[in-house]
């Protein structure tokens, strides 16, 4: 079936760490699937920070993965490798990869793609992959979020921040959102956030306390990182569960011990990207069996900001890294 297709793909490479300009379209060889892989013509594809951060040199691919950014993509199976069972050449597929995403064709292990959600298209689906396992994982597994509990997430007009926000509420948390403009915050409160924290204007750990008479935050999904660690630990509540996922603003901090001990607070923390296909599958059945019913009844959806051309997936870096954005930022590569 591969000679049917071409031997050579456009695909997106960074020619050297640096800015937005180092990222430039290429010529590379077809991937081919190995046992337990689909070949998917990628249709459209997500663009995520660890994307830009790659781009600078600061977050390599996992060993084993394409030097090729993206991390998700959607798009159509067009081979099987051996021992592929529930997919066929032709179904339409999300998936998760470690790497290579920003090409017209992607291979990823089957139990790492999902069906395309009922009633989405290719540049909205694409949206979906990276934040919903991350958001998943890490609010609801390792956060252990439960209906009744106040959830607080930095950075909640970002993908990862939209998509926390609707699923938090989804399952009957109240929602405490952080945002860097007015702007920002009312996107959250549209979304379903029942409040919203203007960082440049308040200080989330008062409004926290006050909300909450004083109890603080359940759960706490924070990307920031720096002196937001010991401004967590002030905004958790009693057994609080604070994960980490990023550190936009440092990955070292000073923090007070004491009241983690105090409050008996757990701080955890993760990466997605190198972990094995088999966790990533772990994370893909729960999220068939429990989101993407939500998903097709647009119970919880994927915010769009703006969509780019293959070629012009500089222009999103830029775009990401201007901070203006809000919600995904999606490359289409049609």
């Amino acid at each position: 079936m591969m000679a049917d297709l071409p031997s050579q793909m456009t695909a997106i490479e960074v020619s050297e760490p640096g800015g937005a300009h180092m990222l430039r379209p290429v010529q590379r060889s077809m991937p081919e699937p190995k046992e337990g892989e689909i070949l998917v013509r990628v249709r459209a594809a997500g663009v995520n920070r660890p994307d830009v951060l790659q781009r600078q040199g600061h977050y390599a691919p996992p060993p084993g993965a394409s030097d090729i950014p993206g991390l998700e993509i959607a798009g159509d199976i067009v081979v099987v490798g051996s021992g592929v069972k529930r997919f066929k050449i032709g179904d339409q597929v999300v998936a998760l990869l470690a790497g290579g995403g920003y090409a017209e064709y992607a291979v990823v292990h089957e139990t790492n793609a999902l069906p395309l959600p009922s009633g989405y298209g290719y540049i909205e689906a694409a949206a979906i992959p990276e934040t919903f396992f991350t958001v998943w994982h890490n609010v609801f597994e390792r956060g252990g979020l439960k209906k009744g509990e106040i959830f607080l997430v930095h950075g909640g007009s970002s993908g990862i921040g939209t998509t926390a926000i609707q699923l938090a509420k989804a399952f009957g948390a109240t929602v405490i959102a952080t945002a860097g403009s007015n702007e920002k915050c009312e996107a959250c409160l549209k979304l379903g956030a029942d409040h919203a924290v203007n960082y440049g204007q308040e200080d989330f750990v008062e409004v926290v306390k006050e909300v909450t008479k004083g109890k603080g935050a359940n759960v706490i999904l924070d990307m920031v990182g720096g002196d937001y660690v010991d401004r967590n630990y002030k905004a958790a509540a009693e057994d609080g569960r604070i994960v980490q996922i990023a550190f936009l603003n440092g990955a070292k901090a000073t923090a007070n011990f004491a009241i983690l001990m105090t409050k008996r607070l757990t701080h955890t923390g993760s990466t997605l990207r190198p972990r094995p296909i088999d966790f990533k599958a772990g994370i893909a059945r729960e999220l068939e069996a429990k989101v993407w019913p939500l998903l097709a009844q647009r119970r919880v959806a994927p915010v769009m900001d703006m969509i780019f051309s293959l070629k012009d997936a500089w222009r999103a870096h830029e775009r990401m890294e201007e901070g203006r954005h809000i919600g995904k930022i999606v490359l289409d590569i049609a």
